[in-house]
């Protein structure tokens, strides 16, 4: 067996090990919450064995990491995730966002992709955290070529994917959150779509030791198949001699998964002085079209108002590009009001071309 396949697997009975000795000293309520992280765990390490099945899903720009925060850690982001962006990484950050938050995100991916994402949030007292996102995905036109005419019909087509959603976080107790995100998927190209609904669910455990020690979990994309439909795939075809009869045909395709993705990371404080502060976090993610990697980064915070960051994405994924990641950030204070943030990293993409994220967060 690949000794890749193996690794995950004792990594997960690790960590069932630790949660299983923490279990014993909770209390009623932490145990149950426990009890959720237990079967995220065991959940990913029954499909850690899966056969790689690349290029078998729908709604690949689900896939395009979120927020420069993150991406400048090397998307290890899953046990931080206490901004407006974890949303994407692990619903369950957002819980203890006790004011209200926006941010606008925007990417210039390579081969002419852009990539917009908008969220916001706010808290209710007794109630816990409430959000909204919408992340959009779109390309340049581009010509309509046929096997009779590969010049062009004169015709044009684009594709374009749309992801909306709603979120909700809580702390259950002191030391636990939980969050979902429930979302309606959709992608065209031409005139044909497919559409789908998914749900993503994350937790989010600290423990009280090297400065907080952070243990989180989360599931994306665990939804319906999707199926492309539409006017595209229709035509008329003639039975029989020139004048025979005009039979109108439809092409049922295939249906596809979303991309589910298992994310399980650890995130510690290394240094926390009141004017410093350096975090560290690690990610193991497995999705269900691509083989295991590891996510890694750090994040030093100066009065937390500056910030540096860097990482390395994808670590021991098969024939992957994503390499290491840079990033910055400054969160200015208008006079109490408001707090304005604007962060920007750099992914260094292997042959494909650099990607540059840049985004913009207000918190009131």
């Amino acid at each position: 067996m690949n000794n890749e396949y193996m690794k995950q697997p004792a990594l997960i009975g690790v960590l069932r090990t630790k949660l299983m000795s923490a279990f014993k000293k909770e209390s009623a309520m932490n145990k149950i919450m426990l009890i959720t992280v237990l079967i995220l765990c065991v959940v990913i390490g029954g499909y850690a064995q899966n056969i790689t099945k690349v290029g078998t899903t729908a709604g690949q720009f689900l896939k395009v990491d979120i927020g420069p925060r993150a991406i400048g850690m090397g998307g290890a982001f899953v046990a931080t995730a206490d901004d407006i962006t974890g949303l994407y990484w692990n619903p369950a950050g957002i819980a203890r966002n006790y004011s209200a938050e926006a941010v606008f995100n925007h990417v210039n991916w390579f081969a002419d992709i852009n990539l917009d994402y908008a969220a916001a949030s706010v808290y209710i007292n007794g109630l816990g955290s409430l959000g909204a996102f919408v992340n959009v995905l779109s390309m340049d036109d581009m010509t309509v070529r046929t096997v009779e005419m590969p010049e062009g019909t004169g015709e044009i087509f684009t594709y374009s994917g749309l992801a909306l959603g709603l979120s909700y976080a809580r702390e259950l107790t002191d030391n636990f959150s939980i969050g979902f995100n429930v979302k309606y998927v959709r992608e065209s190209i031409w005139n044909s779509t497919a559409q789908g609904f998914a749900i993503d669910v994350g937790t989010l455990y600290r423990i009280p030791i090297l400065n907080e020690f952070r243990l989180a979990s989360s599931i994306s994309n665990f939804g319906s198949k999707m199926r492309l439909e539409g006017r595209d795939l229709r035509s008329t075809l003639v039975v029989g001699s020139i004048d025979g009869n005009l039979v109108n045909t439809d092409v049922t395709l295939d249906s596809y998964d979303l991309p589910l993705m298992f994310r399980v990371g650890i995130a510690t404080d290394v240094l926390k002085a009141d004017d410093m502060r350096l975090t560290v976090g690690v990610d193991a993610i497995h999705p269900n079209d691509h083989t295991e990697y590891l996510n890694t980064g750090v994040e030093c915070a100066w009065n937390e108002m500056l910030f540096i960051r860097g990482g390395y994405k994808a670590l021991f994924e098969s024939e992957g590009e994503q390499q290491y990641t840079l990033g910055a950030g400054i969160n200015y204070d208008l006079g109490g009001v408001m707090k304005v943030r604007i962060d920007y990293a750099y992914e260094k993409f292997g042959r494909l071309k650099d990607v540059q994220y840049l985004s913009l967060g207000v918190k009131f």
